[in-house]
């Protein structure tokens, strides 16, 4: 599924987000700046999230507290190597049924969970976006 969207129309693409996917990980793939956190703060607030929304750059995971559940927001932009995201702990993060969302997915291809809903962020000449979602189970 592809949408064109402007920014203020995030509300509206996260609802469609949240209707098409299959599963509770989201991958965002997307050039820097192309709205991937953007995107990622409107998700938790729907979602019911309380916490300030923030990309877990340095720290590679940010944790945000929902009613009933967590959503863990990894940015794996700046790792070396897969081995990074083991020394974190990343596979037990994937074992619950928590909210996974994840930046730079393709550092960490070879540890990725078969189900998810994959997000493609492209940044339009006009300063629109295109969004692509692909779910995977």
């Amino acid at each position: 599924m592809e949408i064109n969207y402007h920014i203020d129309e995030l509300p509206k693409i996260v609802q469609k987000i949240l209707e098409v996917s299959s599963c509770k990980t989201l991958l965002f793939y997307g050039e820097m700046g192309a709205g991937k956190t953007t995107l990622i703060k409107e998700l938790a607030k729907q979602l019911g999230a309380q916490d300030r929304v923030s990309s877990p750059t340095f720290s590679l995971v940010n944790e945000y507290l929902l009613e009933n559940d967590y959503i863990y927001h990894f940015d794996f932009h700046r790792i070396k190597s897969e081995e990074e995201a083991y020394d974190i702990g990343f596979e037990e993060y994937l074992e619950n049924n928590n909210w996974v969302f994840i930046e730079w997915p393709d550092k960490v291809k070879n540890l990725l969970p078969e189900e998810k809903t994959e997000i493609l962020i492209v940044k339009n000449s006009d300063k629109t976006r295109k969004i692509s979602i692909f779910t995977k189970k």
